[in-house]
């Protein structure tokens, strides 16, 4: 961590101690602060309650939820793809982005909003344990599961950061006195991947199983948001299943996605006796996933409306918390996606997914019937903005193909969670990670990924031999893996996670080919200049940026990006 990131940090934690002081320090002690150093007012005034730990792990989602992480998630997972194009008048930076001209002097590739939430979390799982010791209303069980908490986030943080800059300094210390040394060199990307399985495997057990937290005539009731919006042994099992996709340990994939699917089949069953589930069935008399129709109606829309419009869905597993209040906004999606007052973002869908749908001669959507397609993306005459998270409901017939009419409306608040993870990718993890593991597990991959396209295409949980063709894949892995990487774009269309996606199996395949024939497909001009550039194994990262190298120079620049910052596509 540099010394630029270590004074940001040090700004951040006092944020964190005004926070929970409360308005009777700010208002009547204002000198407080000022009188002691900043080390003092952490070590003998603050960590002393249960109260102090919990204003402190809020402020670690606060920290995750600001407008500077969001958005890096969304454009280092997203922009690079063939998903988005400009839209209206994006910011120079994100334009050059999205031409493939990344240079260091890019905003985009500041991480210190990532540096922030670890340094928070480091902070918590170090003084937490003293606040154990003084108070006896905070139990060790409580303890535990505020440890299993912040290393999640903190392991969440440096996952982003190694998908996108690759290797990255790495530290578990917090940033708290003046005398220590956070000029680190970067640590290998296997390295880091290493240390955040290991630490997740740790206190995967610790976390809350599940948040009861509401009580309806004496009995306590599964409440979505809680469990959604903060880290639960679900959510670690997914960000885990992740981890071991990208290490290649396909055994530990498919043994993390099986728990959350369990775990998930054991709710659908519990809610469903207690008459709490809204249109939620069994598919393949195995999945639990949201229908897109309601039971008994042809109008589909509902799986968008209850994940993305309502939020907090049966389906979901983590995803970042917006109330639409002044401090708690999704800028990220008002601005680059679209809102009630402005249609265009500075992002619009790609034409690559747009072209032919109508003539079922588009290369995305294997059929003019997926829902995915009407609720995602909406004509703006001559181009198509981007609707996904931005729709607060949708519904609509598929009965006349080709002239489908979505009844939509759109968001007044800026409070559109932000989706970390779903219940589909758990089920697209575990494919992929069968597909890899032996052709003999062909069959079930393939029946995971039909079951998220049947959902998708308004096909019924009933309706077995369905959807898409066996035959047609199964033939060889490389069909495989392009039917698992084709549905996971359709299912996960503008979630940030499509460039990650092509980088995982760039790392897999050892080379770019793959990665750079699916970018392009958005591209009308420099082609070949931009597969040149990614043709590089290295250009595929992000490059640090210039204001880190400055800071710290223990930092060697990607050898991408060692070319001079002038060079642009001509």
């Amino acid at each position: 961590m540099t010394t630029y990131i270590y004074n940001k940090v040090k700004e951040s934690m006092r944020g964190v101690l005004l926070l929970s002081l409360g308005a009777v320090v700010l208002t009547g002690c204002s000198d407080f602060l000022d009188i002691l150093p900043m080390d003092q007012v952490v070590l003998e005034n603050y960590w002393k309650e249960k109260a102090d730990v919990t204003s402190a792990v809020n402020g670690c989602y606060e920290a995750l939820a600001d407008e500077a992480v969001v958005t890096r998630m969304g454009v280092w997972g997203e922009m690079r793809s063939e998903n988005v194009l400009d839209g209206s008048v994006p910011p120079n930076d994100i334009r050059e982005i999205l031409r493939e001209n990344l240079m260091p002097s890019n905003s985009m590739c500041n991480w210190a909003s990532f540096y922030n939430v670890i340094n928070r979390c480091n902070i918590v799982i170090h003084y937490a344990p003293e606040v154990e010791a003084y108070d006896a209303n905070y139990t060790y069980e409580e303890l535990q599961s505020t440890i299993a908490e912040m290393t999640t986030l903190r392991a969440l943080c440096y996952f982003y950061l190694i998908r996108t800059f690759r290797d990255v300094p790495y530290t578990t210390a917090p940033s708290i006195d003046d005398n220590q040394n956070y000029i680190l060199p970067a640590t290998p990307f296997e390295d880091v991947l290493d240390s955040l399985i290991n630490d997740l495997e740790n206190v995967k057990d610790k976390a809350i199983r599940r948040y009861d937290v509401e009580k309806v005539q004496g009995k306590r009731v599964y409440v979505p948001i809680e469990n959604n919006s903060r880290v639960t042994r679900s959510a670690i099992y997914a960000l885990l299943a992740d981890l071991y996709l990208w290490k290649g340990d396909w055994d530990r994939v498919i043994e993390n996605c099986d728990k959350v699917i369990e775990y998930k089949k054991e709710l659908y069953k519990e809610l469903l006796q207690k008459d709490q589930l809204n249109d939620v069935a069994l598919y393949d008399d195995q999945i639990p996933l949201i229908l897109e129709a309601e039971l008994g109606s042809q109008t589909v829309g509902n799986a968008y409306t209850e994940i993305f419009g309502s939020k907090n869905s049966f389906e979901s597993l983590f995803e970042i918390y917006y109330n639409g209040n002044s401090n708690q906004e999704n800028n990220w999606v008002s601005k680059y996606y679209g809102s009630s007052s402005n249609h265009n973002g500075y992002l619009r869908a790609a034409d690559c997914l747009t072209d032919g749908f109508t003539l079922d001669q588009n290369q995305i959507f294997e059929s003019q019937k997926d829902c995915r397609y009407y609720e995602n993306v909406e004509n703006e005459g001559t181009s198509y903005s981007i609707a996904k998270f931005v729709r607060t409901n949708t519904s609509f017939s598929l009965q006349r193909l080709g002239s489908v009419s979505v009844t939509s409306s759109r968001r007044a608040t800026k409070n559109a969670n932000w989706i970390i993870y779903r219940l589909s990718d758990v089920l697209l993890m575990k494919a992929e990670a069968l597909i890899e593991r032996s052709d003999d597990d062909f069959a079930e991959a393939f029946q995971l990924i039909n079951t998220v396209y049947k959902r998708a295409n308004g096909i019924g949980p009933d309706d077995s031999g369905t959807g898409l063709s066996y035959e047609k894949y199964s033939a060889s892995r490389s069909q495989m893996e392009d039917l698992l990487f084709a549905e996971r774009q359709r299912e996960f269309l503008f979630e940030g996670k499509r460039w990650y996606d092509l980088v995982r199996a760039s790392r897999r395949d050892g080379e770019t080919t793959r990665l750079a024939s699916c970018a392009i497909r958005k591209y009308r001009q420099d082609i070949n200049v931009i597969k040149i550039k990614l043709a590089d194994p290295n250009y595929i990262y992000f490059p640090y940026a210039k204001s880190e190298l400055k800071a710290n120079p223990l930092l060697k620049q990607n050898p991408a990006f060692n070319k001079g910052e002038d060079s642009e596509l001509k």
